[in-house]
C-alpha cells in the first residue's frame, strides 16, 4: 500500500483454503476440494468476477489462508489525484 493506492481486506474465520488451491481460486468455476460438498454453496464465479472488476480498475487482488483458521482476501486500487471535471452545457 502506498499513497497512490488504497487497500481493502476482508477476513473470515472459516474453514480456510488449502495451499494447493490458492493459485486457482480466482479462476472461473474453480472450487476448492473442501468446498465441493453441498453444505458449501456457490458456483465458483464470485472471486473470478471480483478479480475482473478489480483488474479492470488497474488494481491487484490476492488471498491468504490457513486451514481451520480462515482466509483474508485483499485488493488494492489506484487513487487518482486529479478531480473529475464535468462540463456544463
Amino acid at each position: 500500500e502506498t499513497k497512490d493506492e488504497v487497500k481493502v481486506s476482508v477476513s473470515d474465520n472459516g474453514i480456510g483454503i488449502p495451499e494447493k488451491d490458492l493459485p486457482h481460486i480466482f479462476e472461473k468455476f474453480y472450487r476448492a476440494e473442501n468446498a465441493s460438498s453441498e453444505a458449501i454453496g456457490g458456483t465458483g464465479l464470485g472471486l473470478a468476477i471480483v478479480k475482473y472488476i478489480v483488474e479492470g480498475h488497474a488494481g491487484k487482488i490476492w488471498a491468504e489462508s490457513k486451514l481451520g483458521k480462515g482466509s483474508t482476501f485483499s485488493f488494492t486500487l489506484p487513487v487518482r489525484s486529479s478531480r473529475l471535471r464535468i462540463k456544463r452545457k
